[in-house]
């Protein structure tokens, strides 16, 4: 087992959980497994196929996902396919024949391709021996992206009641887990449970104002980090990408509006690298494996907390830190209201309603972010301090909003609650208005009483006492602002109101002094339940590197960018997203721990035997070629120490210098080492020293 998968997938350990989960299924169990993206939930599925005779089924809802897991499975040198409709008649029925003889390891089809007559007769016809069903959250009608045909899904136990399935899904609550697993019919299945905490995303929420500069100012020090921006609707995606590309960002957008051919293109543009910035509706994302998704934002309030943290796991899939930044407005949660309103089932309308909630009090919370993400999905964080959020790393401005909120309810009753938020604050703040004059509300005692705050801020306070339920919001259409149970409470002087003051600061939660830690986790102790649940507390965010050193090496920035345009280059030629070729976690492994023969480069993660045999060779030179250049810049600087020779040595000027330069081999030595800041054996200083110099030791 751990042979196959050093050997394809170029690791040495597991990750937590997984080793359980392969011998589960490699001795024919049922097994459910929920673990955040980026936690190694295809390894899960991947390595058993290889490991076992016949064929894997592999239940995928993208064609774009089908596409990237394929692609890197084959960079991997494991034979896989997938049908669907991008196929030809010619292409699919190779397939089929392939299947026949034992050709293909993994097949990836598309729930509602899986079911028909003619695929379930394909599968009679070979040896099948495992189904694994990703994004199973999806058979659930109480999650977050409940699809039909997913349902379709449960012939499989009952057709093949011998073959084992494994359910994946990396968000799903205890109630969707539960109906998740009694829809396939694996009752009694092995349900592993990992840790939610990404310790490398890190999150914050700013107030929904100035949003546009905000993140012009935002991008400006990320050019070339790669992105995602999430939307609301089609036309809020297409505004924004225009304005974002006549500020000079690359960004190219995406949602249902636009052709197949348009979407597919714009998301594969983006997966290769070749555009820094998608914005987009949450129709982008599922299944999208780019690991190098540095900042993830959310221009508009999601609807639910699974959303959002599905959305936001779309960032460092690679363990490397990415910003996650919500812009907050209430007026959005009206928005979605009124959306929730228009639904027929009263339980799904609550359902909704409930959902909002939580995300209100997510965006509002005083205390950790992470802390109620993870309580969320019925995970404590232990830690008062998770040091990746905004709330633990900026202090919570906490404001008395109390006067305040006595003028609001004032002003309500004067117009006798029959008006909605933004008359109010007209009144408040001294409007001029046709409407307020007709009405004869400029002769009202509140009129011009709040005219020392804006009035945006006197709407954010309206809609504050509205979540607090002192006020309360009357109406879908028009919202009607009317006194709620708390409003004679706060005019008696019985009830204080406080607001927590959203940070409007446009610095990096990584700036200096506040990067979180991404040092490995040790793995926790596994329990086994009476339920048969394995929860494991942590999850690594990283493979432990398989080179395992006494220092700490500094990264040589220089290499690690001339790695990156080779594998451009590569991936180019290919075809192929540059992370099939090598991941980022790889390249930075090399430009740290600078391999310069096959056996060091097998030891960083992710390179494989497959992989050493088709890329070992140009990475090796590339990296040989750059040590080259900096023992010349070395060369340089010690024969400038030398200084220049006396006209009248015996030696003229040139001889003294080269001979001078041996004379201080080791200071040149001395001085490669310092250029690279790494621990490299003297023996390959002395192989490039031969190269350059015409003189031997």
């Amino acid at each position: 087992m751990h042979r196959t998968l050093s050997k394809y997938f170029g690791y040495d350990t597991f990750r937590p959980l997984q080793e359980d989960i392969i011998k589960d299924v490699l001795e024919g169990k049922d097994v459910f497994v929920l673990m955040p993206t980026g936690g190694g939930k295809s390894l899960c599925y991947q390595l058993p196929a290889l490991l076992m005779n016949g064929v894997t089924i592999v239940v995928s809802p993208l064609i774009s996902l089908m596409k990237d897991q394929v692609d890197t499975l084959r960079a991997n040198g494991v034979e896989a396919a997938y049908l669907n409709s991008t196929l030809s008649y010619k292409e699919s029925n190779q397939i089929k024949q392939d299947l026949e003889k034992n050709l293909i390891k993994m097949l990836y089809v598309a729930p509602e391709r899986l079911t028909l007559s003619s695929t379930l007769a394909l599968f009679d016809r070979i040896k099948v021996n495992l189904f694994a069903i990703d994004e199973s959250h999806c058979i659930s009608e109480w999650g977050h992206d409940f699809r039909p045909e997913y349902r379709k899904l449960s012939i499989l136990k009952r057709k093949y009641p011998h073959i084992p399935i494994i359910a994946l899904t990396a968000t799903a609550t205890p109630r969707v887990r539960e109906d998740t697993i009694s829809q396939l019919h694996i009752q009694g299945c092995k349900t592993y449970v990992a840790s939610f905490n990404r310790k490398n995303l890190l999150y914050q929420v700013r107030p929904k104002k100035d949003t546009y500069e905000q993140i012009v100012e935002f991008l400006r020090d990320r050019k070339d980090k790669s992105g995602i921006i999430y939307c609301q609707s089609r036309k809020t995606v297409d505004e924004l990408t225009g304005k974002l590309r006549k500020s000079g960002f690359n960004a190219l957008p995406y949602h249902a509006g636009l052709s197949d051919a348009a979407r597919s293109r714009n998301q594969d543009i983006f997966i290769k690298d070749d555009v820094e910035i998608i914005v987009a509706t949450i129709a982008f994302g599922m299944g999208i494996d780019k690991p190098n998704v540095r900042f993830v934002i959310h221009y508009d309030l999601p609807r639910n907390l699974e959303s959002y943290y599905q959305e936001t796991g779309r960032g460092g899939r690679d363990g490397l830190e990415c910003e996650c930044i919500l812009f907050f407005s209430r007026g959005d949660k009206y928005k979605i209201d009124y959306f929730i309103d228009q639904i027929a089932k009263s339980e799904e309308r609550e359902a909704a309603r409930s959902k909002l909630k939580e995300v209100m009090d997510y965006c509002q919370s005083t205390v950790c972010r992470r802390k109620m993400l993870l309580r969320y999905f019925g995970e404590e964080l232990q830690d008062e301090n998770c040091g990746g959020c905004d709330v633990c790393l900026q202090p919570v401005k906490i404001t008395d909003a109390t006067e305040e909120a006595k003028l609001l309810i004032k002003c309500v009753k004067e117009v006798g609650q029959r008006y909605g938020i933004t008359h109010v604050t007209e009144i408040l703040t001294g409007s001029n208005s046709k409407k307020i004059k007709e009405k004869g509300h400029h002769r009202l005692s509140s009129y011009e009483m709040g005219t020392y705050l804006p009035k945006d801020r006197w709407a954010d306070i309206a809609r504050e006492l509205v979540h607090q339920g002192i006020l309360r919001l009357e109406g879908s259409r028009y919202p009607l602002l009317k006194l709620d149970k708390d409003s004679e409470q706060v005019i008696a002087g019985k009830r204080t109101v406080e607001m927590m003051q959203l940070a409007s600061s446009n610095d990096s939660l990584l700036a200096p002094g506040k990067q979180i830690a991404t040092d490995q986790l040790k793995r926790s102790n596994v329990s086994d339940h009476p339920s048969d649940l394995v929860r494991v507390k942590e999850i690594e965010t990283e493979y432990i590197t398989k080179k395992q050193t006494g220092t700490v090496n500094r990264i040589d920035n220089e290499l690690f960018s001339r790695l990156k345009e080779l594998r451009k280059k590569i991936a180019s030629k290919e075809g192929v997203p540059p992370y099939i070729v090598f991941a980022d976690t790889s390249l930075k492994q090399m430009a740290t721990q600078i391999p310069l023969n096959e056996k060091e480069l097998l030891e960083i993660t992710g390179v494989g035997e497959y992989k050493l045999q088709k890329y070992g060779d140009i990475f090796l030179t590339e990296i040989r070629d750059h040590l080259k250049g900096i023992s010349k810049d070395a060369t340089e600087a010690t024969t400038q120490e030398v200084g220049t020779a006396d006209n009248e040595n015996e030696y003229d000027k040139k001889e003294n210098v080269m001979l001078c330069i041996m004379g201080l081999r080791e200071e040149f030595i001395r001085l490669t080492k310092e250029k690279l800041g790494t621990e490299i054996p003297d023996k390959y200083i002395e192989e490039i020293w031969s190269d350059i110099l015409p003189y031997k030791k």
